[in-house]
């Protein structure tokens, strides 16, 4: 078992920390736009942008759905990187246990 569960778990852990890296890329590039320090007619900004927005947003709609309304102030990527964060610590303790 601990030949199919070690590498599986350790893609999902490299998949975790990925999107988490895309979820903070996301967050500074739209801080840079807010804060006219980058400009989105610039077509490599603008396509990381997109790029950040597409992947992110399907989860982050729905956590903003959840929580309350803050205002200008968004804590739904906070809120799922800690989601991320306890998956992953998850799959560790589960990979432990089954010897992964």
């Amino acid at each position: 078992m601990d030949v199919i569960l070690g590498p599986v778990m350790r893609l999902l852990h490299m998949v975790i920390e990925l999107y988490v890296w895309i979820v903070v890329v996301g967050i500074v590039l739209n801080w840079l736009v807010a804060f006219n320090v980058v400009n989105t007619s610039n077509r490599f900004v603008y396509m990381v942008g997109d790029f950040t927005h597409r992947l992110t947003e399907p989860l982050l709609g729905r956590i903003r759905r959840v929580i309350p309304n803050m205002g200008n102030f968004d804590i739904s990527p906070v809120v799922l990187i800690f989601g991320l964060i306890l998956l992953k610590d998850l799959l560790s303790s589960v990979a432990t246990k089954f010897g992964g």
